[in-house]
């Protein structure tokens, strides 16, 4: 007679107290074993968390006392852990996220969502840190679910020890597409305009992406390799737009660290060779970046200064984004033959009240003003590399919001940027 399979709880339990755990995250989060481990989070004790993006209402702040808790920024739901101030930040690069749970300091537990087919299991929906933090924790469990895609590239190969495996059939969290307003539509424009025929593209999470994306496409032969995409990318390869045709390396294959849409985007995805969900260091390694030519980076912005430094973390004093891969992605895409940097924003936030094109930062320095490129907002492209300060000082107050764009100006003339 066969053994029964262990419930989700019953898995939970064996986490040691006081463990520090990864969770998968955003589609990939393993909702029975993260549910299980919320509801059981008293009788273990101590529990700290490392969590990404979150889609799920899994870790409330008012249902998750008794957990302390760690991630790489405040995407999606974990912004209200942040904004409770439960959320201590690792401030780094998405590329060395995995040194944090390497051999040297292994995770006491990782809870996983894995996919099967006859191939065998894969990561499915993200091959990213997570992944590698399940190859050194002294526990891994797993949740094996019916209705996540099996994807090439994510295969979980004999280097991975499954110490518990549960058996899951439910739909995987979702992430749908953002509604776009009519400033990230003009936004999106402006970027495309810039974006050549041919280009391998990155972009990221969030409306102003979605909006970048649908206005690309009457483009031809555009490339992906990306951390992530989104429902949006299936939208390009649909309409012919994306083809990977003239891509130095994985030509014919749009390349991504995650999957972060709905099901239609996994339906896509499942068995589709065309589609490679990879690692870390293939998804934001320098090697495997330098590979490409014509890369280009969209990324965005909490706000930029008038010389080109970004900050894509602070507003308003409260963590609200990432450093994430913009590091990464940036510094490749001026490696590139033919590369371009575009950091796209809107010019104004707080319902047009504040400015985020500003004289000096309020928060910290995601990205140095030395790997300034473009800068976008819907008043138009800023064209920084190679300017000198005055230079981009010029162009930077050309795309803030007129109505700011004196006081900016006479801000500046108090600040030292020199």
């Amino acid at each position: 007679m066969a053994a029964p399979v262990p419930s989700a709880d019953e898995v939970v339990a064996r986490i040691p107290r006081g463990a520090r755990v990864v969770v998968g995250q955003g589609t990939a989060e393993p909702l029975a074993l993260t549910r299980a481990l919320v509801r059981r989070r008293h009788d273990i004790g101590g529990l700290s968390v490392f969590l990404g993006a979150v889609f799920s209402d899994t870790f409330a702040p008012e249902t998750t006392d008794g957990i302390s808790f760690c991630g790489y920024g405040a995407i999606g739901a974990a912004g209200q852990l942040a904004r409770a101030g439960r959320l201590d930040i690792l401030a780094v690069p998405y590329s060395r996220i995995p040194e944090t749970f390497g051999p040297d300091r292994p995770a006491d537990a990782v809870l996983l969502q894995l996919s099967r087919s006859p191939r065998g299991l894969s990561f499915g929906l993200a091959n990213d840190y997570t992944a590698v933090a399940a190859r050194h924790a002294r526990l891994v469990i797993a949740e094996v679910n019916a209705q996540a895609p099996w994807t090439h590239g994510a295969e979980v190969g004999a280097d991975l020890r499954i110490d518990h495996l549960v058996e899951t059939d439910a739909p995987p969290c979702e992430l749908a597409p953002a509604r776009v307003s009519e400033t990230e539509v003009r936004i999106g424009a402006e970027v495309a305009a810039v974006i050549a025929d041919g280009a391998t593209i990155q972009t990221g999470i969030g409306a102003l992406p979605d909006a970048v994306l649908a206005a690309l496409s009457g483009h031809r032969d555009l490339g992906i390799h990306s951390g992530m995409i989104g429902d949006r990318a299936v939208d390009l390869i649909e309409a012919g737009a994306v083809t990977n045709a003239r891509k130095e390396a994985d030509r014919g294959v749009t390349v991504t660290g995650v999957l972060f849409g709905t099901a239609r985007l996994n339906r896509f995805a499942d068995r589709n060779a065309a589609v490679r969900v990879v690692d870390i260091a293939c998804s934001h390694g320098a090697a495997s970046l330098s590979r490409l030519g014509r890369f280009t980076a969209v990324n965005s912005a909490i706000e930029v200064d008038l010389t080109g430094q970004v900050n894509a973390e602070v507003a308003r004093g409260r963590y609200a984004g990432a450093v994430g891969g913009q590091p990464d992605f940036v510094r490749a895409a001026l490696a590139s033959p033919g590369g371009r940097s575009i950091i796209a924003l809107p010019s104004t936030a707080a319902s047009g009240a504040v400015s985020r094109i500003v004289a000096s930062l309020s928060g910290p320095v995601t990205g140095p003003r030395c790997d300034a490129d473009l800068v976008v907002t819907e008043w138009g492209v800023a064209a920084l590399r190679g300017r000198t300060l005055a230079e981009r000082r010029r162009a930077m107050l050309a795309i803030a919001d007129p109505k700011f764009r004196d006081a900016i100006a006479r801000a500046a003339a108090r600040v030292d940027v020199a």
